[in-house]
């Protein structure tokens, strides 16, 4: 996946201006932890040849039945569905991570249940931030479920704008106005307390650099806002709009903090494997119950946590740890073998049919890919027609 596909994802307000900046360019003064030889070159453009190859015959192949066919009967077994062979693929992602390139990653702060229904808000440091929630939702048995707000340039993208599509992201333009109307549409979708869900936000709206981070310490002291030195100031509202709209149907809300020891990664430098050496993700589990209500005491309570988040990475990058640390286990390499058996032997049985059998294969190919492009670009969503599975009228969840 490029990685700058939701580099520059968060939720949008109309506040801080100053955090819409140009793509970030990160140090690069600190040697990589590993070299980038020919065999690191090659191993990885064959890691992103298998993740390109079998992201496009997934979903090609099945988007359309958990897409077209299922939502006629149920969205609540289309987003099943989907969510399956979705969280099935991007399993390879974490493989490719703890596995391949050695990464280690450590987990500290709470212990968070499995399975639960959540909000997630985490700061950007670099462009694949994101990329390392993964990580942690494939532990909890949520890996499918996970979905991010990204901005809606990058609906546009061959191919996985088809998947940000049929996996629901909220695109967003990153102006309040605009996206208020969108985000509180898609975020009425997500109430149904029988779909499992992880909505990912970064309400700093843009990955950090120094030159970001200065402009959000300008606009921080003309307005009586804290000093941060290691996040820029979050955006509040779309933030607020969430909990607000999914407030009866969630369990919690994580803040994530992500640090990097000792280099931040760029994309490439995973796809590679040369960096990074260790990423550490921090957890702490607020219930749902716990967040104020009132938009006003909710835009207070996040600057409070980044407020936080702000001090842990000063502790972390003078310490080279978050407090809490060994909160979760190693992933296991024999279910990280059979993933990967399981998901290139489908890849290769849809090639198979689409090169070899039938006629009929490579019409449904391409009526496939029609048919994603169309519903991509014209947001198209099949309604149910013969029969529906509800979420109740106040969409209370179970406690």
């Amino acid at each position: 996946m490029n990685g700058s596909a939701v580099s520059e994802s968060g939720v949008p307000d109309h506040e801080c201006n100053h955090s819409q900046a140009t793509s970030p360019s990160i140090s690069t003064d600190l040697p990589r932890h590993r070299p980038l030889t020919p065999l690191r070159i090659l191993r990885g453009l064959l890691c992103l040849t298998v993740l390109l190859s079998t992201a496009f015959m997934t979903l090609i192949y099945w988007a359309p039945l958990t897409t077209i066919l299922l939502p006629l009967f149920s969205i609540h077994y289309s987003r099943k569905a989907t969510s399956f062979l979705f969280g099935l693929w991007l399993a390879l992602w974490p493989c490719l991570f703890e596995k391949i390139n050695k990464t280690k990653v450590v987990f500290s702060g709470d212990i968070v249940p499995a399975r639960e229904r959540v909000l997630l808000f985490a700061n950007h440091r670099t462009e694949v931030d994101w990329m390392y929630l993964w990580d942690l939702a494939l532990r909890k048995g949520c890996l499918g479920y996970i979905k991010y707000v990204l901005k809606s340039s990058l609906m546009k993208l061959p191919i996985f704008g088809w998947g940000f599509h049929i996996f629901e992201f909220i695109p967003v333009e990153r102006k309040w106005e605009m996206d208020e109307p969108i985000m509180r549409e898609m975020l009425s979708k997500f109430t149904d307390p029988r779909d499992p869900l992880w909505l990912a936000v970064f309400p700093e709206g843009t990955d950090f650099t120094e030159q970001k981070c200065l402009r959000s310490q300008e606009f921080a002291a003309e307005n009586g806002l804290p000093i941060l030195k290691n996040v820029l100031l979050p955006k509040t509202k779309g933030f607020h709009a969430s909990v607000e709209i999914l407030r009866n149907s969630l369990d919690a809300v994580y803040d994530i903090t992500i640090g990097y020891k000792y280099r931040c990664p760029l994309f490439m430098d995973n796809v590679f494997g040369v960096d990074p050496a260790e990423v550490h993700i921090h957890i702490q589990r607020f219930s749902i119950d716990d967040l104020p209500t009132s938009e006003t005491d909710t835009s207070a309570w996040l600057m409070k946590r980044f407020q936080i988040k702000d001090k842990l990475l000063s502790d972390f990058a003078a310490n080279g740890y978050f407090p809490s640390e060994g909160t979760e286990g190693d992933l296991s390499t024999a279910k990280c073998l059979l993933t990967f058996v399981l998901v290139i032997t489908l890849t290769g049985i849809c090639t198979f049919l689409t090169f070899f059998a039938s006629v009929w294969f490579k019409i449904y190919v391409g009526f496939s890919c029609v048919y994603l492009a169309a519903a991509t670009h014209y947001k198209i969503r099949v309604p149910p027609i013969f029969g529906s599975l509800k979420a109740p009228s106040t969409h209370e969840k179970s406690r």
